[in-house]
Order: C-alpha cells, then sequence, then structure tokens
C-alpha cells in the first residue's frame, strides 16, 4: 500500500524515525542499525516500508534499501515471527550477518535478538536456506550493496566462499568469518592466501 515515503526527517526516537511528508510526521519504525545511519534531522530521507495492519494499529516499518525491505519480508514469513520481531533479528545482524548467519545454520547468532528463541532460530534457519546463496552474500558485500550483472558468479567470490566457509569448520563464528575474509586484499589469487590474511583478523 504504502512502497516508500520520502521527506525531511523531522526526529530519531528511540525505536523510529519521524518523517515529516507535506506536514504530516509519520512514525516509522526501524532497526537500530538503520536508525544509526539516517542523516541529522533536516535532511531529506527516503525509506522504503512495509505496513502492518492489525486490528488496534497501523504500523509502519522502513528500511534504507529495497533489499533490506525484502529479507525483512523473508524472516516475518517464518511462522511465530512477526514485524517487532524481525526488526529485533535486523538491529542485531546486518542483512548480510542474518544471511550467513542462516547459510551457516548458526542459531546463536539469530537467537541473540530480543525475543527470539533458540527454537524460533532454528525454525527460520530451516525455512530460509533454500532461499539465499553464500556467493550472493559475498558479492554484495564486496561491492557495496550493489552487484553489477558483469561480476555475478565471479571465481573471487567463490573462494571467498570457500574461506569462510574453512574458517567456521576451524571453530570461529560465522559473522566474524565474513567480516575477516571482507577485509582479505582483492590480490589474494587462491583459498589459501585469503585464509592466511582472514586469519591476521581474527587475533
Amino acid at each position: 500500500m504504502i512502497s516508500f515515503i520520502r521527506g525531511e526527517l523531522a526526529a530519531v526516537e528511540e525505536d523510529k524515525a519521524v518523517i515529516d511528508v507535506g506536514g504530516v510526521g509519520y512514525g516509522v519504525f526501524m532497526s537500530g542499525q538503520a536508525l544509526s545511519l539516517l542523516p541529522p534531522a533536516g535532511n531529506e530521507v527516503k525509506v522504503y516500508t512495509y505496513l502492518n495492519v492489525k486490528e488496534d494499529a497501523m504500523q509502519l516499518f522502513g528500511f534504507l534499501t529495497r533489499e533490506d525491505l525484502e529479507i525483512f519480508r523473508l524472516v516475518i514469513g517464518v511462522s511465530g515471527i512477526g514485524p517487532k520481531g524481525g526488526l529485533n533479528i535486523l538491529s542485531c545482524l546486518s542483512p548480510d550477518e542474518l544471511r550467513f548467519a542462516v547459510l551457516s545454520g548458526d542459531a546463536k547468532a539469530i537467537s541473540a535478538a530480543p525475543g527470539i528463541g533458540k527454537k524460533t532460530a532454528e525454525k527460520l534457519i530451516l525455512e530460509l536456506k533454500d532461499k539465499m546463496k553464500i556467493e550472493d552474500v559475498l558479492e554484495h558485500a564486496a561491492h557495496g550493496g550493489e552487484v553489477p550483472d558483469a561480476v555475478s558468479g565471479s571465481s573471487d567470490s567463490g573462494m571467498q566462499a570457500e574461506a569462510v566457509q574453512a574458517l567456521v569448520a576451524l571453530g570461529y563464528g560465522s559473522a566474524e568469518s565474513m567480516r575477516a575474509v571482507k577485509k582479505t586484499s582483492p590480490d589474494c589469487g587462491t583459498v589459501e592466501d585469503i585464509l592466511k590474511e582472514a586469519l591476521k583478523y581474527l587475533f
């Protein structure tokens, strides 16, 4: 119903942004990570939205990119996870970290979100694992959130994926493994080179 809102950022509150659109202030619930990335009040913002209609309320949930909104839609599509729960997850994990937690089966990382227990986290992993690819996570991270068609399926992302999986197998956490691999030089020519450099960021 409301695909996005563009207007002046009037205020940032504890769990939402207030956006002035033509003199009407819209309260838009957002994750802590998204709120921290908003510009100072008075600047124009564009927020992609999801409208949640309940018997006693209408709530807007906002995201900085369409992709973040799609991740949110996937999460709340899991039975037992409502919009507030989905936002709690995205406040603890970035979309990329959530993707990797799902792909690596890291229920502990997901259940760290308020109101999300271990069983719910395991259910989310089970239902979303087939809808995500590790190569997509790494390509998205490496290209600042936008992956040109020309680099789709590049061998670099394949090697990074192998390196992350190897680090997880060694006992490192999924999110920290991905962050370490993302920091490695693009000049690394083999998986072994990536692993050697990534290990420097894990100590």
